[in-house]
């Protein structure tokens, strides 16, 4: 081997022992460095799990401060309901309990003391105008009718006697006394005359020619009361007792006729058509003169009467119109127009009674039935009209408040008005509004002046919810 090589040889063992000794010395040195290695290490991590923690509440508040503008911004953005200012006619409403009666009714009575002998139950039951209701026994009638019929006969027979016997037979006398009493009037005068002539030639007495005076005075009395007599039959006596007797006549055939009308009465007619709402006798009851039977309502037409007080009359007027509302058909409702404002007051209630007539051709209505009675009064033309929903008014009964109003750009702007007249859901604006404008109807409590909205019309919302 060459020296050079012996000297690399021993280099490269001087290193290797080199290494060894190294390699020990860091064994040594690892072993008794470990535990403050590992506490260091620990501390490192814990250092550095905080760091961590620090720089994501850093960057989470950096990014949460970036977007609050943005989100703040949406939540500005309100969603309401919104309505139209209309302008429209509204009237002031009136409230009260109504009740039903029939316009027309009728009370069925006896016109005579009879038994019931014929009636059917009739309440509840239709019955027309003429129909034979209810028929009472009339044998006492027939009886009376009888006796009425004879001196009927009688007086047209005492009647037929006279024109034909008893005038007569007077008159023949009449003028029998009168043409006696000419003759005697006139032998009187002639012995007069020839006894004046004897007288005046002296060939009789004084005493004797008075005498024939004295006889022809009184055979002309006789003659002017014959002439009387006469004149009075034929003018006087004969018309009258002619008179008389037809009276007579007619007084029998009146009483006829009147026996005749209770023999009618004795079958019970409907006065009226409709409905019999009462019955106070039945068939085999006795039924006293005048006393009630039936009562039939007219039901086709119908009479509603409500009691307002003193104070709303007064804003009331005939015409006005009147709604009604059936509790027993809660989707129905009748329209008519106010008949009769009563001219007095209850004096204890300080209620004035007010009357509307209703057609009732279907029979919803019945008598007596109670329903709500609304009067429209005062009605305002031409007026500008919102929901009440979208009026918050100052007080309850306060005729101000504020309306919520959204413009072309939806900006909702508080807006104050004058209230005016209110009907049902309506309410009547006199100032603040024009007509036209859009207004809030829900999610306008509290809603600030100048807030975004998110505007539904509420015509939109019923649509979708059916």
């Amino acid at each position: 081997m060459s020296e050079e090589n012996l000297d690399k040889k021993e280099s490269d063992q001087i290193v290797e022992d080199a290494e060894i000794s190294t390699s020990e010395t860091a064994e040594s040195d690892e072993t008794e460095a470990s535990p403050r290695r590992k506490f260091f290490v620990i501390l490192g991590v814990v250092l550095l799990v905080f760091v961590l923690i620090g720089l994501y509440f850093y960057l989470e508040r950096n990014r949460s401060a970036s977007e609050t503008p943005a989100e703040t911004k949406e939540e500005t953005v309100v969603s309401v309901k919104v309505a139209t200012a209309e302008k429209q006619t509204i009237a002031q409403e009136f409230t009260a309990i109504g009740t039903v009666a029939p316009a027309e009714q009728s009370t069925v009575a006896a016109s005579i003391s009879a038994q019931i002998k014929q009636m059917r139950l009739l309440k509840n039951q239709f019955v027309k105008q003429g129909e034979v209701l209810a028929v009472l026994a009339s044998q006492d009638l027939q009886s009376q009718r009888n006796e009425a019929k004879a001196a009927l006969d009688e007086a047209k027979l005492n009647l037929e006697t006279l024109q034909k016997v008893t005038i007569p037979q007077t008159r023949a006398q009449t003028e029998k006394d009168l043409s006696d009493a000419k003759a005697n009037a006139d032998n009187a005068r002639t012995t007069y005359e020839r006894r004046k002539d004897l007288y005046e030639k002296g060939g009789l007495s004084l005493k004797e020619l008075e005498a024939s005076k004295l006889a022809l005075q009184n055979a002309e009395n006789a003659l002017r009361l014959a002439q009387a007599n006469s004149k009075l039959n034929a003018s006087a006596v004969n018309p009258n007792a002619r008179a008389i007797a037809e009276n007579k006549i007619r007084q029998a055939q009146e009483r006829i006729n009147t026996i005749d009308a209770q023999a009618n009465l004795a079958e019970i007619r409907a006065p009226i058509s409709g409905v019999v709402t009462d019955q106070f006798q039945y068939e085999g009851e006795f039924a006293a003169q005048g006393a009630r039977l039936l009562t039939i309502s007219a039901i086709g037409a119908v009479i509603v009467k409500a009691n307002f007080s003193d104070t709303v009359v007064a804003n009331l007027q005939t015409g006005d119109a009147v709604t009604i509302f059936l509790p027993s058909a809660p989707d129905e409702r009748m329209a008519g127009k106010v008949t009769q404002i009563s001219r007095s007051a209850d004096v204890q209630n300080r209620t004035v009674e007010v009357w509307a007539n209703f057609e009732n051709g279907r029979g919803l209505l019945r008598a007596g039935d109670s329903v709500q009675f609304v009067i429209s009064a005062r009605p305002a033309n031409d007026a500008v009209v919102v929901p009440v929903s979208a009026v918050t008014l100052d007080a309850s009964n306060s005729d101000e408040g504020t309306v919520m109003t959204v413009d072309d750009a939806s900006i909702a702007h508080e807006t104050k008005v004058k209230v005016g007249i209110k009907q049902g859901d309506k309410i009547q604006i006199i100032e603040g509004l024009e007509g036209g404008e859009t207004v809030v109807t829900e999610g306008n409590y509290a809603l600030p002046d100048g807030t975004k909205v998110e505007a539904a019309k509420e015509e939109e919302n019923k649509d979708e919810e059916k």
